[in-house]
């Protein structure tokens, strides 16, 4: 690989913004490949790519390079050149890297990979943390298959399409994929590309979403005839895939704190032709009014995100112990309230993108102990490890009322 000069300054000032600035790197990527229209697919692969690669590694890449926080622009330069080393990437005669120790670098990795912490890249704390919730064994597993690049998964809209008819399409307009054995309606990009630009994509005929994130909407047991709420809806990934389980039938309410979230799922909801969705901003009247009036709750609470660091390096940076203490605190809030929703007989789902059992089941069994929870009866629970599956990590409880 030879490295050009305009395309290594774009990388190292993403990285300022995102390491400097705390900027989300899917925004400061996103920003980036639009600096200079005359890149090309490759180019913009390899900001995107390189730059990834970088915050995901970045407590290693960092000691190697003896560099601290905030880092400048020459610190910046010395961990890319870390990264060069380690991937055998050829630097070419700039003054930046300039005396760069090569054999030194691959020294310092292999002394560093005998420590979880460098070796897998994570802060002090959530180390420790992670440990002491999963035990050494499962955190060891589960930060290794996290450091690795999400593959692409697809979820088909079956209201349009069938997954078999939908890989024919897509061979057809140049993109290959396969279908996943364990998960009906997925398809995984056998080669990352650019599917936002086909016209299966633009005929609503499937949306990205990771494979793992499929298998919520099912195991809240769905079905035409029901009315359902979707609690924590966001831009719609789950809600949208409910739609698809119900046929486009019944009723599903969509609620949210955020109005440009449920926008987003509106239009996605039109490019999916889905018609039984209804957007609702959260508010106390609404609660009240909704009690004991749905079928099926699907929690999909707000979390730490630390499931989905395959595809988001950069949270474990912005992470702080504070947070997740108040993130639990609002995720047991959050029960108490939307549970109320559940008519009798109904059953709720609680889910979310972490594996931290603090967030997860035992959030779980404090509300069932709680007054609230005294009216469920627990029915099971999935725990999903990106080292079981390559995926991203989830969990899920479903819970019925009596």
């Amino acid at each position: 690989m030879r490295l050009h000069r305009n395309l290594t300054e774009a990388v190292i000032e993403g990285l300022g913004f995102i390491f400097n600035e705390q900027q989300y790197a899917d925004k400061v990527v996103e920003r980036q490949l639009k600096k200079d229209k005359r890149w090309g697919a490759r180019d913009r692969a390899f900001i995107a790519e390189t730059m990834y690669d970088i915050v995901r590694w970045k407590r290693l890449y960092a000691e190697i390079a003896e560099v601290k926080a905030p880092f400048s622009s020459h610190d910046l330069f010395r961990m890319f050149a870390v990264w060069a080393v380690l991937k055998g990437v050829h630097l070419p005669d700039w003054s930046c890297f300039e005396n760069t120790p090569q054999r030194r670098i691959k020294g310092k990795f292999d002394e560093l990979s005998k420590i979880r912490k460098f070796k897998d890249s994570v802060p002090d704390w959530l180390d420790a943390l992670g440990e002491a919730e999963l035990g050494s064994d499962i955190w060891s597993k589960e930060l290794t298959a996290l450091n690795e690049l999400a593959p692409v998964v697809l979820r088909v809209n079956t209201l349009k399409i069938a997954p078999a008819q939908l890989k024919n399409l897509l061979r057809n307009e140049g993109i290959e994929t396969k279908l996943l054995k364990s998960y009906p309606e997925a398809l995984e990009l056998i080669q990352r590309a650019n599917i936002f630009t086909t016209k299966a994509f633009s005929s609503g005929m499937f949306e990205v979403q990771d494979a793992s994130s499929q298998r919520v909407a099912p195991f809240l047991e769905v079905l035409p005839s029901m009315r359902v709420i979707d609690t924590c809806a966001g831009a719609g990934g789950k809600t949208l895939h409910l739609a698809s389980l119900m046929k486009n039938k019944g009723q599903i309410i969509a609620m949210d704190i955020y109005e440009n979230k449920l926008q987003e799922l509106k239009r996605r909801a039109r490019r999916n032709e889905v018609f039984n969705i209804e957007t609702k901003v959260i508010d106390n009247k609404h609660l009240k009014r909704m009690q004991n009036t749905a079928d099926r709750v699907l929690i999909d609470a707000p979390c730490s995100g630390l499931g989905v660091l395959k595809r988001n390096p950069d949270a474990k940076w912005k992470l702080q112990p504070e947070f997740l203490n108040k993130i639990r605190e609002t995720q047991q809030q959050i029960l108490q309230d939307y549970s109320k929703m559940v008519k009798p007989g109904g059953k709720m789902v609680y889910a979310t993108c972490s594996i931290l059992p603090s967030e997860n089941q035992k959030q779980v069994e404090t509300f069932l102990e709680s007054e609230a929870g005294k009216n469920f009866i627990f029915e099971t629970e999935e725990n999903i490890f990106a080292h079981q599956t390559g995926y991203d990590g989830f969990y899920m409880a479903r819970m019925r009322k009596k």
